[in-house]
């Protein structure tokens, strides 16, 4: 996997990450920079963690199913992304709680990034360099974090269905691609 692709998809798994910090600036009444520092630093830390977690539990056990590692990394991306399309075309509206306190963020952190934990696993099957795409992953989910608190209090929660959206779309989309370049279906 090369940079790009790996840029693309540490865009669509900050996605879902976006959408809650979107939902985070609606409900913060007066914003301060500290504020979208802290939610980007947790989804951010969180996002680069559990796909380190996931290529270790996946690197134990890739030798052993080489074989349909491909497969496996395409239905894993499927389902992440698949997951995100089904919600952010759902009509159910999400409570915004505005606390940034550890209990509250770290429930958040952790539910926004197991499927970084399923991407982490994929990562294991397709011998990626696991430390700098890690570090791309929680910057790149820092950042858009980050910004998603801004965007929240300044326009609301227009983008937050759209986000998880193309996030989904995306995910689905690179897993696609590894599936089709395995089969040796794609001339690149």
């Amino acid at each position: 996997m090369g940079f790009p692709e790996l840029l693309i998809l540490a865009v669509g798994l900050s996605m879902d990450a976006f959408a809650v910090s979107v939902c985070k600036g609606l409900s913060i009444r007066a914003l301060m920079p500290r504020h979208a520092v802290i939610v980007g630093l947790w989804f951010g830390a969180f996002q680069a963690l559990m796909p380190l977690i996931g290529w270790l539990l996946g690197a134990s056990f890739a030798d052993r199913i080489a074989a349909i590692d491909h497969w496996i990394a395409f239905v894993l991306l499927a389902l992440i992304g698949g997951g995100m399309i089904k919600e952010a075309l759902s009509r159910e509206e999400e409570d915004c709680d505005p606390s940034l306190a550890p209990p509250a963020m770290l429930l958040l952190a952790v539910a926004t990034s197991i499927d970084a934990l399923a991407v982490g696993v994929t990562f294991a099957f397709l011998r990626v360099d696991i430390l700098p795409a890690v570090a791309l992953i929680g910057a790149c989910t820092f950042v858009i974090s980050a910004a998603g608190v801004k965007v929240g209090n300044v326009f609301g929660a227009r983008y937050k269905a759209k986000a998880e959206l193309f996030g989904g779309v995306v995910l689905v989309l690179i897993g696609l691609k590894i599936l089709l370049e395995h089969l040796e279906l794609l001339p690149f």
